[in-house]
């Protein structure tokens, strides 16, 4: 009942300046005015108002936001325990279907999907290094480059 009240009176104080806005020929305002003022008479004459009252006050509500609060942390930790052990189910069984099939064979040089249109690009052979002297030569060349 109190809550009723209230709102009524907030629209009526609402429209009360919006009539001052208007006479100050601010009408564009004075309009906006009057309909954020009429929102709560409006929720009153639904009963919207009622409805948030009622469940304000009542443990059986209260219940009900404790049993969602408790749904969503179980939803939060499933998810996080998921990013933790890789991934959903569905890319689980991705994953090992994707071992079960090789794109390349163990002992192929190129991919067994197909053939391909381009030529096989040239492979450099490395040269054989004599010691452990050679492996720093390429340090040394870049040290004097710079001129260390």
């Amino acid at each position: 009942m109190i809550a009723e009240t209230v709102c009524s009176a907030v629209a009526v104080a609402g429209l009360g300046i919006a009539v001052v806005t208007a006479y100050r020929k601010r009408f564009l305002s004075a309009a906006r005015l009057a309909a954020y003022s009429l929102v709560p008479l409006g929720l009153v004459m639904t009963g919207a108002v009622q409805w948030v009252v009622d469940t304000a006050f009542s443990p059986t509500a209260w219940a009900g936001f404790g049993v969602l609060g408790a749904a969503w942390l179980m939803f939060m930790g499933t998810r996080a325990a998921e990013r933790r052990s890789g991934g959903t189910r569905k890319e689980r069984r991705a994953a090992a279907k994707a071992e079960r099939r090789d794109a390349v064979a163990p002992a192929a040089s190129a991919p067994s999907l197909g053939q391909s249109t381009r030529a096989p690009a040239p492979v450099a052979q490395p040269k054989p290094k004599s010691g452990a002297a050679d492996d720093f030569s390429d340090i040394e060349a870049i040290l004097k480059k710079h001129g260390i």
